[in-house]
């Protein structure tokens, strides 16, 4: 009985440490998924004030 509480005990922290992990994980990707949206913002600012065309993901070039 003893070592199943014990076993119970351990899986218990290591959930707690892989949540505390989750959720600091999830805080960190949506800080650069805000980054990352800010610098795409910023070139294609950047690239309709110089003229340039960046094609998108959908978006196939004149060539095809």
């Amino acid at each position: 009985m003893e070592s199943l509480e014990e076993k119970i005990a351990h899986l218990e922290r290591t959930t707690d440490e892989l949540s505390s992990v989750i959720a600091r994980q999830d805080t960190e990707i949506a800080l650069l998924t805000r980054q990352v949206q800010i610098l795409l913002d910023a070139e294609a600012s950047r690239n309709r004030s110089e003229g340039a065309h960046i094609f998108g993901g959908d978006e196939r070039p004149p060539h095809y």
